[in-house]
């Protein structure tokens, strides 16, 4: 990141003036996810493919919302063949199901810039709750004139509980891949109206 591409920061308050809508910059964020695998390392990837608007009040962050839309086609471990079997109906089936789908229902703000982000995480045809951990990264204009705001999150799953369940035991006793699943997210989002609240 070059310093032409760095927001300035807002110097009224951490909230100040974030009011607003703003859709997700997928070239400034990312969405990974890491699993156990074979009992004794984690595999990470990412989806390279998603969009989501934010909906923020600054005045009162509980009545702000959020809603992400990922393609799961867009997943990358690094290994094609490992790729191409999360994609299928073992997994994802990406065919059948081509996106994932998160819709925030509530916002409960923890203090010091954290938040409790509740909402419903679609995969496949399972829509089942999931709270995201949200820390408030900061706001302001970067040097194109474009007003940011920055999040980084981290949610746990048991992936079992959407139907991803595929597995396969080990010789010397457990499965070659974990159920628990962790998401880390880093955000960053463009303001697109500046008087829209949630």
């Amino acid at each position: 990141m070059t310093q032409r591409d760095q927001a300035v920061p807002s110097r009224s308050g951490p909230y100040q003036g974030v009011t607003g809508a703003y859709t997700i910059d997928p070239v400034h964020s990312s969405i990974g996810f890491s699993v156990r695998h074979a009992m004794i390392s984690n595999v990470r990837g990412r989806f390279d493919r998603f969009e989501g608007l934010l909906k923020l009040d600054g005045s009162d962050p509980s009545r702000s919302e959020a809603y992400v839309s990922v393609q799961t086609d867009s997943l990358d471990t690094g290994i094609q063949e490992r790729d191409a079997h999360l994609g299928g109906p073992d997994f994802f089936d990406s065919a059948t199901f081509p996106l994932m789908t998160f819709r925030s229902t509530g916002i409960v703000p923890l203090g010091d810039g954290e938040f409790r982000l509740t909402g419903g995480l679609r995969i496949k045809d399972i829509e089942l709750p999931l709270d995201i951990d949200v820390v408030f990264g900061g706001a302001g204009e970067d040097a194109y004139g474009q007003h940011r705001v920055g999040f980084e999150g981290t949610a746990t799953l048991r992936r079992s509980d959407w139907g991803l369940a595929w597995n396969t035991p080990l010789a010397t006793g457990g499965v070659l891949v974990g159920d628990k699943v962790t998401l880390t997210l880093d955000v960053s989002a463009i303001r697109v109206d500046r008087d829209t609240a949630a």
